[in-house]
């Protein structure tokens, strides 16, 4: 028998999604994304590692729309799609979880790759260039800092000096709108606010 013949195609890495969709986390299909799994699957998926106070898992969920407001803040006036962008942006951790920033470095490059993949077939599912404008990153980017610092202090017991060296300043949220981002909400009140931010956003 020839080598072609006995050559053993690539094993495929598939998840089924409640929505009955199944993704092909290796060479995702737009076409495969729904908004509802992964409201679902990032309102469950818990940041710094479950290591927060509260009741209930501060989830990626609650984290993106921290984020989103953080960068409402800075730019009052930024596009629609700046925003969405922003809620969408740790969206394949719907699939691949979060992985806390020291284990994706021991990792290397193998999770980013997938990741990349995952949020460029996200990115095209919801009308979004597959690869950002370099503002677009940058901006969330700064939002994703200072909503981090937020949690750090607030949510997983840093002092304010380790934050500033690790995640830069305070965006400067009003007292409201922290009070209500920072109180860890449970699963379904983060996949029920995830959603209808988005579906704002859309509109």
């Amino acid at each position: 028998m020839s080598a072609a013949k006995m050559a053993v195609p690539a094993p495929r890495a598939w998840q089924r999604m409640l929505s009955g969709r199944r993704l092909d986390l290796l060479d995702p299909s737009p076409l495969d994304i729904e908004i509802g799994d992964i409201a679902h699957g990032l309102a469950r998926v818990a940041r710094w590692n479950g290591q927060t106070i509260g009741a209930h898992i501060f989830s990626v969920a609650q984290h993106t729309l921290l984020v989103e407001a953080v960068l409402r803040k800075a730019l009052p006036r930024a596009d629609h799609r700046l925003r969405l962008a922003a809620l969408l942006h740790d969206a394949p951790e719907y699939v691949v979880g979060d992985m806390i920033s020291p284990f994706k470095a021991v990792i290397g490059g193998s999770y980013k790759a997938v990741e990349k993949r995952l949020l460029t077939a996200i990115h095209i599912r919801f009308a979004l260039p597959a690869a950002l404008p370099a503002d677009f990153t940058r901006a969330i980017k700064a939002a994703d800092m200072g909503a981090a610092y937020l949690e750090a202090t607030r949510l997983a017991g840093f002092s304010q000096a380790e934050a500033r060296r690790l995640f830069g300043r305070d965006p400067g949220l009003p007292a409201s709108t922290e009070a209500d981002y920072l109180t860890p909400w449970s699963a379904g009140k983060a996949e029920k606010r995830f959603l209808a931010r988005f579906d704002t956003l859309m509109a």
